[in-house]
């Protein structure tokens, strides 16, 4: 890997409400694992669908080697108005032509979440979720697949099961 970037998304990122600690970190395991990486934290987006999708078609067009969203894996506005709107994942989907995903059900505060993983030409493209701690997860299953050369469907999978490992017993219910 040579050139990759991080995207957070989020208007309570973007607007400084939550301090975006999940940049550094994924930056910090990128590199330990490609230490000749550029790796680029861009500016942190608002959720809407359409300004993540400008942003990873504008980004692409410099074909990095991986492109990963921070946030917006989950879709609590499509179950309840009051929740965030999420949409790292929808974007994904409107600008890859094939891509994997999993998705995880369950009662911890993420009534859903979808991970994604996904190729158009050379470039690699991901989304994580916005806790810490599963981003983290997320990003480490992400690099020992990449490294084995894992298809997108493995990838996706391993992130989920990563992700879905850290909920206490009984809050989650299956990954899909």
């Amino acid at each position: 890997m040579k050139k990759a970037y991080i995207l957070p998304t989020g208007d309570e990122i973007q607007n400084g409400i939550v301090l975006d600690l999940d940049a550094p970190e994924l930056m910090g395991q990128i590199l330990r694992q490609y230490p000749q990486a550029e790796v680029t934290r861009l500016c942190p987006l608002k959720d809407v669908e359409d300004v993540i999708f400008q942003k990873i078609t504008e980004v692409a067009e410099g074909a990095p080697d991986l492109i990963v969203l921070i946030g917006g894996s989950g879709g609590g506005h499509r179950f309840s108005p009051t929740l965030g709107k999420d949409f790292t994942h929808t974007a994904l989907a409107r600008y890859l032509d094939e891509y994997a995903s999993h998705e995880i059900y369950g009662k911890n505060g993420h009534m859903w979440t979808k991970l994604v993983c996904g190729k158009k030409g050379s470039t690699t493209f991901i989304n994580v979720p916005g806790p810490f701690v599963e981003a983290q997860a997320a990003i480490k299953a992400f690099l020992t697949a990449y490294e084995k050369q894992a298809t997108p469907d493995e990838i996706s999978l391993a992130m989920a099961e990563a992700v879905f490992a850290l909920y206490p017993v009984g809050a989650a219910k299956e990954v899909k």
